[in-house]
């Protein structure tokens, strides 16, 4: 089936939380999270390792808007609902629709860490893979020593499969370093 023809909801809601594709506007929430937490993202996101502008991140969230729309691969943005704030950016990742299965991907504003968010927004995302988008499979990676983003998975009863050694290289420092799968599977 072409994936262009699945219709699926571009919103959902947790207890919490709001979890949506981005739109065109969000760049500037989103910068803002990224600065306040650089130095929290830069150990592990490639991103985090130069400074962007507030254009550059408003390209980018409109570049995802278009990758959604296309179903290439499935950003979503998490604000509380309470206040409506973004709080983390999140999605569904390195698709493949034959299965269908996914990978899914997260950071938070550290403004927002340590209150349950992330762990609430991840579940979320899992059950609507499951749920709205019949996969078979959801994935985690992160690197080895990432103690915060090991934890989620943990908490929420994905399998560790592998931990693949020398498997990538960190932004930060360029050292080899180890990735752990996590896995849910139906």
């Amino acid at each position: 089936m072409n994936p262009m023809l699945i219709e699926f909801p571009e919103e959902f809601t947790t207890e919490r939380l709001i979890i949506r594709m981005p739109k065109p506007g969000d760049g500037k929430v989103v910068h803002d999270a990224i600065k306040a937490s650089i130095n929290e993202l830069k150990p592990w996101m490639p991103f985090a390792q130069k400074e962007h502008s507030e254009q550059d991140v408003e390209s980018n969230i409109r570049e995802s808007h278009i990758s959604f729309l296309k179903r290439e691969d499935l950003r979503l943005l998490v604000f509380l609902k309470e206040t409506g704030e973004f709080i983390a950016s999140s999605g569904l990742h390195r698709i493949d629709w034959a299965v269908p299965k996914f990978e899914i991907g997260y950071w938070i504003d550290s403004r927002f860490s340590g209150n349950g968010y992330m762990t609430e927004a991840v579940k979320g995302i899992a059950d609507f893979a499951f749920n709205e988008l019949n996969a078979r499979r959801v994935e985690i990676r992160c690197d080895e020593t990432n103690r915060k983003s090991r934890a989620i998975p943990q908490k929420l009863g994905f399998t560790l499969e592998a931990i693949l050694k020398n498997d990538d290289v960190s932004p930060e420092t360029n050292e080899l370093r180890n990735t752990c799968i996590y896995a849910k599977i139906v």
